[in-house]
């Protein structure tokens, strides 16, 4: 992998973590652009530049989440994170393989109907009327945070997106978008760190991440540089609107892909 495809795979990587419109497959997409099949080891390891930018940018969120739990006793909003994230985390540990040796599963195809469907989902979420209005995490049920696992476990399907799913269910669940969004980021840094543990111990994981220092750590800059720039683009956006918009992009995405598909 030359320097060049580092950096563009670490950029869309990062931008698309954040931004609802399916990291996954924003890089299958990439692939096809590329002419050249994609070490799915290289993505997974993308996650080190977009884990630093979550934990920096949220810093300050995590040093109140450890005085919520230490000082005040208060385990609401770690107790939702945990809960979210054991549905992605299972499923992930034990089907990640799987899914990265289906080729069906890693076509344009799938990517193009799934980044439809939730692209309807996120026009039709923006239209329904809200019951409730939470400020946070840590106002959900344990149903509640369940229910928002269970729709990110959906995102190991290329074309889902990860903070899509988590930000339709939290819509749904009673928070509002910009909060959906943090609860979102929130929960996706338990999932990052165990993806990147599992790579720094399994023998082969790290030999490759040796074996390919130098692009691994270019893509990871390039990640974070934007990962950063997305986590502040989404919090800042849907402070005053929804997410319609990016419904809207991932239709026109998947109808292009779909023409180009029929003409090839």
């Amino acid at each position: 992998m030359n320097v060049f495809e580092a950096i563009f795979l670490g950029l869309v990587q990062g931008f698309t973590e954040f931004v609802p419109v399916s990291s996954s497959g924003h890089l299958v997409l990439a692939q096809s652009v590329l002419g050249s099949s994609i070490d799915h080891l290289f993505i997974q390891a993308l996650d080190f530049g977009t884990a630093l930018a979550l934990i920096i940018y949220f810093w300050s969120r995590l040093v109140d989440l450890a005085r919520q739990i230490f000082g005040k006793k208060d385990y609401r909003l770690a107790r939702n994170i945990l809960i979210t994230s054991i549905p992605a985390g299972l499923l992930g540990f034990l089907l990640a393989d799987f899914i990265q040796n289906s080729p069906e599963l890693l076509s344009p195809l799938v990517v193009a109907i799934m980044l439809a469907v939730v692209g309807v989902l996120m026009i039709v979420i923006d239209k329904l009327p809200r019951k409730s209005n939470k400020s946070g995490g840590q106002d959900l049920s344990p149903k509640r945070a369940l229910a928002i696992g269970v729709a990110q476990a959906f995102a190991l399907i290329p074309g889902v997106s990860r903070s899509g799913s988590t930000i339709i269910a939290s819509r749904i669940m009673g928070l509002n978008p910009k909060a959906a969004a943090e609860y979102s980021f929130m929960v996706a840094i338990p999932i990052m760190l165990g993806l990147l543990t599992k790579l720094l111990v399994k023998d082969s994981d790290r030999a490759y991440l040796i074996t390919n220092l130098e692009p691994v750590v270019i893509g990871n800059i390039a990640a974070f540089i934007s990962g950063m720039i997305a986590i502040k683009f989404m919090l800042t956006y849907l402070s005053n609107h929804g997410l319609a918009i990016f419904g809207w992009y991932r239709i026109a995405v998947a109808t292009v892909v779909v023409g180009v598909l029929l003409v090839q």
